[in-house]
């Protein structure tokens, strides 16, 4: 078959570049549903915790995937500013995955332990009092609302479904932790929930290290 004839033929242009990228999108796919590495938890990593679930929903909330990545690229130039390269095995129990592109602000995969939760409040209020060139708004209206402690069960049900259908040796929460929930988000606020996210980021990998 000529280019000729193809390149005249819009229809039958249409059919072979869609079997082209089928069979490439498959090819490049399918492997990964049978790969450890992309299917399994990396050793030690566990589903968040209650305060923690409920900080990932506020980080998702409040945009702030729109200016931090979180995926460091196995390149130098990456590793050396944020630390180990990610692995797929980290985010097993994220639905969705906040590795997003854009980096208008740092990559936040590792800064996990990285800064003490006085300095994450401070700067959540005021980004500017610990760092004087920084673009970020504030998001001080956090340290005053409270969690609403009677939505975290189910969102705790969802993941064991999310985690089910996803992951091949992944954990889910068992009865005990769901029915227990509740009492670990009394008398925290939106920030506590935040803070508690933002410090068990990418953690796993530094204590294998």
């Amino acid at each position: 078959m000529s280019h000729e004839v193809v390149e005249k033929n819009v229809g039958l242009l249409a059919v072979i570049i869609f079997l082209v990228v089928s069979v490439g999108g498959l090819v490049e796919i399918v492997p990964l549903f049978f790969l450890k590495s992309t299917t399994q938890p990396v050793e030690g990593v566990e589903p968040y915790s209650p305060l923690r679930l409920a900080g990932r929903d506020i980080y998702i909330r409040e945009g702030c995937y729109v200016c931090h990545s979180q995926m460091i690229r196995p390149f130098r130039a990456e590793t050396e500013r944020y630390g180990h390269y990610s692995v797929a095995g980290e985010f097993v129990y994220d639905h969705p995955f906040q590795w997003g592109s854009k980096r208008t602000g740092p990559d936040l995969a590792r800064v996990g332990g990285r800064y003490s939760d006085q300095w994450h409040r401070i700067h959540l209020i005021n980004p500017r009092d610990v760092v004087p060139d920084s673009v970020m708004p504030g998001f001080p209206w956090l340290a005053k609302n409270k969690l609403d402690p009677s939505l975290i069960q189910r969102k705790m049900r969802v993941m064991n479904k999310l985690i089910s259908m996803t992951c091949n040796g992944c954990r889910t929460y068992t009865e005990e932790e769901i029915a227990n929930a509740p009492k670990q988000l009394e008398g925290k606020t939106e920030m506590d929930a935040l803070i508690a996210y933002l410090q068990g980021l990418g953690t796993d990998i530094k204590t294998r290290r």
